[in-house]
C-alpha cells in the first residue's frame, strides 16, 4: 500500500524503536494501523500489535492516542483529508462529471473504506466523524453537478442536482462493492449507460486529465 507523502518507511521485522515520543512516532503508528487494517481488517487493529507493526514500545501508542476511538479517528481523517483534496481537483477539472464518476468507482482503498464502515458499527464517534466528512463530499458533489447542468443547459424536472448526486453515489458504491464481492450481473450494462450520458454531456473522455496527475503527485 502507498504511504502518505513524507511518511517513514516502515521498520525491518525485529526493529524496535527506544527513543524519547517524536512527531515522526505519531505518523509511524498510523500507518502501521493502517496497513493492519488493510492487511487483516480493523479487529487486527489493537495497541499491542499497531506498536509491532511499528517497532515502537506499545506505551507510545497510548501516549500519542489516549484510546483507540482516537487513533482510528485520527486515521479516518488522514484518509478522509487526502480523499477531499482528490474531490476538489477533480470537480474542478474540464469535465468534472467525468471525473466524479471516475472518482466514485475507483475500487483502490474500498476495502479499507468497508473496514471503516464495519468499524463504526461498534464506535459511535467514529460514526460521527465518517457522517460528517460524508456531507462535506455531498456537498461538495452538488455544487459541481448544478453548475454543470447549468453550463450544458440540461432540465432536470424531475431529478434535481441532489437527487441525481445520491442516485449516482448509490449506483457506484453498488458497482465498486459487488466488484469487489466478484459480483458483475448488470455492471456492464450499467456502465455503457452511465459513459452514453457522460459523453453526451461532456463529450468524449480526455486521456490522462491533470487532476489525476496532480492527485498521484500529491
Amino acid at each position: 500500500m502507498a504511504h502518505p507523502a513524507g511518511a517513514a518507511e516502515p521498520p525491518q521485522a525485529g526493529a524496535r524503536r527506544l527513543g524519547a515520543p517524536d512527531a515522526k512516532n505519531r505518523t509511524v503508528l498510523l500507518d502501521a494501523a493502517e496497513r493492519l487494517m488493510a492487511e487483516e481488517g480493523y479487529a487486527a487493529v489493537t495497541s499491542r500489535r499497531v506498536a509491532e507493526q511499528a517497532g515502537l514500545k506499545p506505551q507510545l501508542v497510548h501516549y500519542y492516542f489516549r484510546t483507540m476511538d482516537e487513533l482510528f479517528i485520527e486515521l479516518f481523517r488522514r484518509r478522509a483529508e487526502e480523499l477531499l483534496h482528490h474531490h476538489q481537483l477533480a470537480l474542478k477539472s474540464p469535465q468534472p462529471m467525468w471525473a466524479l464518476w471516475e472518482l466514485n468507482t475507483d475500487p483502490n482503498g474500498t476495502s479499507l473504506t468497508m473496514e471503516y464502515i464495519a468499524l463504526a458499527n461498534h464506535r459511535k464517534t467514529l460514526r460521527a466523524e465518517i457522517a460528517r466528512y460524508a456531507e462535506l463530499f455531498r456537498t461538495e458533489q452538488v455544487k459541481t453537478i448544478t453548475a454543470a447542468m447549468e453550463r450544458y443547459a440540461v432540465d432536470f424536472e424531475e431529478f434535481t442536482p441532489t437527487v441525481l448526486m445520491v442516485l449516482l453515489t448509490g449506483a457506484t458504491q453498488a458497482l465498486v462493492q459487488e466488484e469487489l464481492l466478484g459480483m458483475r450481473v448488470g455492471h456492464d450494462e450499467t456502465l455503457r449507460f452511465a459513459e452514453k450520458w457522460l459523453t453526451f454531456l461532456e463529450g468524449p473522455r480526455q486521456p490522462d486529465p491533470d487532476w489525476r496527475r496532480i492527485a498521484r503527485l500529491g
